[in-house]
């Protein structure tokens, strides 16, 4: 019998695959999820939508069983590889969080623990967001300086959410936040930013999801940070910009420069920044 479940299911399937084995499921097995998302539908992350399932329908609880979400900078061609890689498990049950360090940890990948699994999970969400748009700059051939640019005030934008939601701000100075966003946004295979990247080239949204295998996180995540936004009246430029471009027409190029002009609120920042459109004319030049 099993001692502990981990899902892999990509968010938006997580309710249907879940609510199928439902019936198979031991009481109290806990559970360790290591999706990266944000349910379009109800706006929950992985761990809330497995325990939402697993409730109890009769008397609205849930039955007595550990969650934890695991998550962090973990290219998974490199983690097939062996190579050298660090994360971190979140779990209200700071037991069951030990046990999962203990059961993952090998001389080759190291695990650390959290408490904040609301701050973890919704930062491995939200860097995909970021990721598409860095992919954008990719595409558009914006360069360095733009991009890491573009990752700074992300993170910014996506820890003011966190911090809305009850999550610790540690947590997206961390692993699971600065340490995924920078090899989401860097990986040259990563789905996200390779998404963001075609689309900079021109390419058309539902062209480019039909060519990359696998999911593509970051695209429904946006259509759901941008409501996690708007319910939390917290301000999420890039996000909102991203969103314009993936669902609402506007054109890449036009959406970043927007971004990049928005998203900057100090004057250190402001005085610095050179407009998108010029520094991408040059390159194409």
């Amino acid at each position: 019998e099993a001692e502990l479940i981990v899902s892999a299911v990509p968010t938006q399937y997580i309710r249907s695959v879940w609510s199928r084995v439902k019936p198979h499921v031991p009481a109290g097995v806990p559970v360790v999820s290591v999706a990266k998302g944000i349910e379009t539908d109800t706006l929950l992350c992985p761990t809330q939508i497995i325990a939402d399932v697993l409730k109890n329908p009769d008397s609205n609880t849930h039955a007595t069983r550990s969650l934890a979400a695991l998550s962090g900078p973990s290219v998974a061609d490199e983690l097939a590889r062996c190579l050298p890689a660090t994360v971190s498990v979140a779990s209200r049950d700071m037991v069951f969080a030990r046990q999962v360090q203990q059961l993952f940890t090998t001389h080759w990948f190291r695990v650390y623990t959290n408490p904040d699994i609301i701050g973890l999970e919704l930062a491995g969400a939200t860097k995909n967001v970021i990721a598409v748009a860095a992919g954008i700059l990719d595409g558009l051939q914006a360069g360095v300086n733009a991009k890491s640019a573009l990752l700074s005030r992300g993170l910014a934008e996506i820890a003011r959410l966190g911090l809305a939601m009850g999550a610790q701000a540690e947590t997206f100075f961390g692993l699971a936040g600065v340490g995924d966003l920078a090899t989401t946004c860097f990986s040259p295979t990563g789905r996200n930013r390779t998404c963001g990247e075609m689309l900079g080239k021109g390419k058309k949204l539902e062209d480019v999801l039909a060519a990359i295998p696998g999911v593509v996180e970051g695209v429904p995540t946006t259509k759901a940070v941008v409501q996690l936004a708007q319910r939390y009246q917290v301000d999420m430029p890039i996000s909102t910009s991203l969103h314009q471009v993936l669902f609402e027409g506007l054109d890449p190029l036009e959406g970043i420069s927007r971004l990049m002009s928005a998203a900057p609120r100090s004057k250190s920042w402001g005085n610095a920044q050179t407009s998108l459109n010029t520094i991408v004319s040059r390159t194409q030049a």
